[in-house]
């Protein structure tokens, strides 16, 4: 199993009469196995919600739980959950080889390697997302976006984890880079019976990879559901109003069947 579960979860920034809730209340539960979309604009929580998740947002209320393990008060069970972000350039340190930047993440297994099962582990991961291993030693500016970003899916990757949490990792590159990327993602779910939240404001992108999705606005969970249902057939406004702002070329945006174009694109 490896289900993580949001329980009435709050953030907040700030402190005293200023403090701002982020997350506002969220239940949210990533099924084993799946890939659970959480989409909304800018600003609506999404992110805040995954950075709680791994530990780098302090909850306020409420419990995140890997399998019934509080990950906020247990250490290794917050492991096994692992983050890739939406700037890979920024993620990789700029003066590592790649290859030592993916090691890093063994050591979050607690395994101690001799360097030659090390260097083994790495060129299997770098195989294992389409990055030529015998690249290992190259800086990350010698790659490109796409193939940064795999090389950070590695290194998650390397810790392990039962749950990959993808915050925007397709927001920064080309349309034909994403899909690479993106079939990545379903390879490796298939492969690694992962599970996996996915963080995105695209819409399209979301319905590709995603067996539910969850609907945040203002810090709040406004819908949720199998991810044709909720695309196709949205019960909430807000829901509505993001599937209208899919810009359909050569079309007006306010036509009834840019719903269902959107979605499909």
């Amino acid at each position: 199993m490896s289900e993580l579960a949001f329980r009435d979860v709050r953030v907040a920034y700030g402190r005293g009469r200023r403090a701002q809730l982020a997350v506002d209340g969220v239940d949210l539960t990533v099924r084993t196995g799946t890939t659970h979309g959480l989409v909304g604009e800018s600003g609506s929580g999404k992110s805040t919600l995954a950075r709680a998740a791994v530990g780098m947002a302090t909850v306020s209320a409420g419990t995140i739980t890997l399998d019934g393990a509080d990950l906020m008060r247990r250490a290794p069970a917050r492991r096994r959950v692992q983050m890739v972000f939406q700037d890979p350039l920024a993620a990789l340190d700029p003066r590592m080889p790649v290859g030592l930047s993916v090691a890093e993440g063994l050591l979050a297994t607690g395994q101690r390697l001799t360097r030659a099962d090390r260097e083994a582990r790495v060129r299997a991961l770098l195989e294992r997302v389409h990055v030529d291993p015998g690249r290992a030693g190259e800086l990350p500016a010698s790659f490109s976006g796409g193939q940064r970003q795999r090389i950070t899916i590695a290194r998650a990757l390397a810790a392990d984890p039962a749950v990959l949490v993808a915050d925007e990792i397709t927001s920064a590159l080309d349309v034909s880079v994403q899909g690479v990327v993106l079939n990545l993602l379903r390879e490796l779910q298939d492969e690694l019976a992962l599970t996996m939240l996915f963080i995105s404001h695209n819409l399209a992108v979301v319905r590709y990879v995603s067996d539910e999705v969850s609907v945040m606005r203002a810090g709040r969970i406004v819908e949720h559901g199998p991810t044709g249902t909720v695309l196709a057939a949205p019960t909430d406004d807000y829901t509505s109003e993001l599937l209208r702002s899919v810009p359909v070329m050569g079309r007006p945006l306010d036509l009834e069947d840019d719903l269902e174009d959107a979605v499909d694109a």
